[in-house]
């Protein structure tokens, strides 16, 4: 159980809590929306920082916005909707309340990050609180700054190990007129991957690519945004390219990508891994996995295997271990950690733990 929670509400009382008992450990938590990462181990300080919540700074003219840590991405997303523009990494979990600072600490981008890149490219500064209670940070407030080191993208998929953030700010992008989505039907996984190559090394402009393996095929679901009238004829184009394919629009395309974002997709209860790969890399570890019960996709054109799976994950830390593929627990069945979050292999620990010993020299905060 953890020894005392905190909920903050201002920078100052994070550092106040911070400051409090040097000698505890400390886990910052938004809204709980991936229970594996934002339960604390026994006799660890938990600070709720959903109280720590606005966005205090928001220039559309200029397309970029800084808020503290605690704000929902939804409450951000509805407000630059009003503005006509978005977050083009697909923040995942909206739906389900998660927090901008939650979304850097997980590294946890959508299928848009295909096109566009991922959380740590529209991060353009942050604060945070290190383990003396004190403010630090990089980066600024505007697109063209250069100050001092990228701290902001080193923060980015940290899991709250190096420091707790409390305000951030991004870049956001025009947000396309309309999207349309081709699915286009595949015998097995390598005729998948190649028309996914194919399609890569086309100039089509995409803005996101999943692979999703079924009952003895595999869907390659392809996303374009842009002006609703040029939509068709760039559909068209791509099926040429891709041989065939059923095109969506409206609401059903977008439930197809909500759901994605959402992980909506993975059956309820079972635990949901996200594993970073490369295309080259999916035909063995698919061929594993189809061995298993494991239901699995590949997204942002095969940078990123997400598979779920109903029981203890033993089998998928050995088999992302075995083809040197790390993995990180988004989802599980119960609430609290299931054992290990990080599975597979570690090739950057040793640069990871010389990272924590500069920014955390005393060990203040969880160790993941």
């Amino acid at each position: 159980m953890p020894i005392l929670a905190h909920a903050p509400l201002t920078i100052e009382a994070v550092q106040a809590a911070v400051g409090r008992d040097p000698a505890s450990r400390v886990l910052p938590v938004g809204a709980r929306s991936k229970p594996p990462l934002s339960t604390p181990p026994d006799g660890v300080t938990v600070l709720e920082m959903g109280g720590l919540s606005g966005i205090t700074e928001y220039e559309p003219d200029e397309f970029t916005f800084t808020a503290l840590a605690g704000t929902p991405t939804g409450e951000v997303a509805a407000l630059l909707a009003d503005h006509g523009q978005y977050m083009p990494f697909d923040p995942l979990l909206v739906a389900h309340g998660a927090t901008l600072g939650g979304t850097v600490a997980a590294g946890a981008s959508g299928p848009g990050r295909y096109r566009y890149g991922g959380v740590r490219d529209f991060i353009l500064g942050a604060r945070y609180v290190d383990g003396a209670g004190l403010i630090a940070g990089g980066g600024g407030r505007v697109v063209k700054n250069a100050a001092g080191f990228d701290l902001p993208k080193l923060m980015t998929g940290s899991l709250g190990q190096f420091g707790i953030l409390v305000e951030l700010t991004f870049k956001v992008f025009p947000r396309p007129e309309a999207h349309a989505t081709l699915e286009v039907i595949c015998a097995d996984m390598a005729s998948a991957l190649e028309s996914l190559a194919r399609l890569q090394a086309s100039p089509h402009d995409v803005e996101a690519i999943e692979l999703v393996p079924g009952n003895r095929r595999v869907s390659v679901v392809v996303r374009i945004g842009g002006l609703a009238t040029a939509l068709p004829a760039r559909i068209d184009r791509i099926r040429a390219l891709m041989a065939g394919g059923e095109a969506a629009h409206g609401p059903l395309e977008a439930a197809f990508w909500d759901e994605a974002r959402e992980l909506a997709w993975a059956p309820a209860g079972w635990s949901v891994v996200k594993a970073p790969l490369t295309p080259a890399r999916i035909p063995i570890l698919d061929s594993a996995l189809a061995e298993t019960v494991a239901v699995r996709r590949y997204s942002a054109g095969g940078q990123a295997a997400w598979i779920a799976v109903p029981g203890p994950l033993d089998e998928i830390d050995q088999l992302l271990g075995a083809n040197g593929l790390a993995g990180l627990v988004f989802l599980a069945p119960k609430r609290g950690r299931p054992g290990r979050v990080r599975l597979g292999a570690r090739p950057g620990a040793a640069f990871e733990q010389r990272v924590r010993q500069a920014l955390d020299p005393f060990h203040r905060f969880v160790e993941v």
